[in-house]
């Protein structure tokens, strides 16, 4: 499925709209990439689904900082 592991982005649903105004569905999916992320506190290599947006955040504010957000909300 494609779904960010970090972040829970998933596909919106919208409409092609031809030069004649005719509307048809599609989708809009989210760019993912599979990444390897090295946990420093751990020492061991996790591999995850993100958004290239969560990868900004990742380095931002470090791996280990997303994991434990997300423990605490509960979503691992």
């Amino acid at each position: 499925m494609r779904v960010c592991d970090l972040t829970g982005k998933k596909a919106l649903t919208g409409n092609n709209v031809s030069f004649s105004n005719k509307k048809t569905k599609r989708r809009f999916y989210p760019n993912l990439h599979t990444k390897k992320f090295f946990m420093e506190d751990s020492g061991e290599w996790i591999t995850l689904k993100v958004s290239t947006s969560a990868m900004r955040t990742i380095n931002k504010k470090g791996i280990t900082a997303c994991i434990d957000r997300l423990m605490k909300k509960g979503k691992i």
